[in-house]
């Protein structure tokens, strides 16, 4: 419980306060004059008088599968909780658009036999450049560009001695997209999103088959620790598909996340896949440049 206790308080006192940082940063950047978005107002904004910055507080509740054999050969099954802060922001100037995301999760998983357990919690920013592209006067929007992704997280084995703990460090770069239809539901303006990434060249670190940390960090002894990763050994796909509506005056969502990360290096595996609910709420604001 202790452990458990210690990767709560890595998701709860770090991700919360880079997400409200980069939040307000772009809700206020420029010192421009601000006022609430209406939902109900035009969805794409004049480009060259008003920009819009969408900002969505999500909660994920899900199951996952865990596998790490560096830790064991067994697979974990068990439950997560994720946050995540998606910020959706115009670039004055130019037609890109500018997406950042923050995202931790804490998991709990359990062996076949339920005398083994794994814990888990991961943190991961994505900051991407993306081009959108409006049809049907807005009904239908894509977005078409580029991500980056960090991530820093670990993945303990309370039954393990001699290295109970794995650590994951990694970035990745690769295509991102979606695709969002805008529609009128009981007279009221709502939408559906779906969204997709995929990572095609990145870099990750990993122990070496039968290689200890002690022998990494203490001794220095360096064994092919940095790996690249391409599709053939870390083929992997984050998508999400989602509705927003308005209900008590505010704008709600509810989703559907997929998030599948594997790799094969130094002759370990392991992955996580993980299916969630996501309930959130969107906020909208037009920045209105004088």
């Amino acid at each position: 419980m202790a452990r458990l206790a210690c990767l709560l308080a890595f998701l709860c006192l770090g991700i919360p306060m880079c997400a409200q940082k980069s939040e307000g940063e772009a809700i206020g950047a420029g010192g421009h004059k601000t006022r609430p978005y209406d939902f109900e107002d035009d969805i794409t904004p004049d480009p060259k008088k008003e920009k819009l910055v969408t900002n969505t507080q999500m909660f994920g509740f899900g199951a996952t599968n865990i596998l790490d054999t560096y830790l064991s050969p067994e697979k974990y099954k068990g439950g997560e909780i994720r946050y995540i802060s998606h910020t959706l922001r115009d670039i004055p100037g130019n037609r890109w658009q500018q997406l950042i995301i923050h995202q931790g999760y804490a998991s709990f998983a359990e062996d076949r036999s339920g005398d083994g357990s794994m814990m888990g919690a991961l943190y991961t920013l994505s900051f991407a450049l993306q081009r959108p592209i409006n049809l049907h006067d807005g009904r239908w929007q894509f977005r078409v560009g580029g991500m980056t992704d960090f991530n820093i997280g670990v993945l303990d084995n309370p039954r393990n001695q001699n290295n109970p703990a794995q650590m994951r460090l990694s970035a990745q770069v690769g295509p991102a997209a979606s695709a969002t239809y805008n529609f009128r539901l009981f007279g009221k303006t709502c939408n559906t999103r779906y969204e997709i990434s995929i990572p095609v060249l990145g870099v990750m670190f990993s122990p070496n088959y039968g290689q200890s940390y002690y022998e990494i960090f203490s001794r220095g002894d360096y064994d092919h620790n940095a790996v690249v990763t391409t599709p053939f050994n870390a083929p992997s796909m984050r998508h999400s598909l989602t509705f927003d509506f308005p209900l008590w005056g505010a704008t709600w969502r509810v989703g559907y996340l997929g998030d599948y990360q594997q790799a094969e290096v130094n002759h370990l595996k392991q992955h996580t896949y993980t299916h969630a609910l996501l309930l959130g709420w969107v906020k909208k604001i037009k920045i209105i440049e004088d």
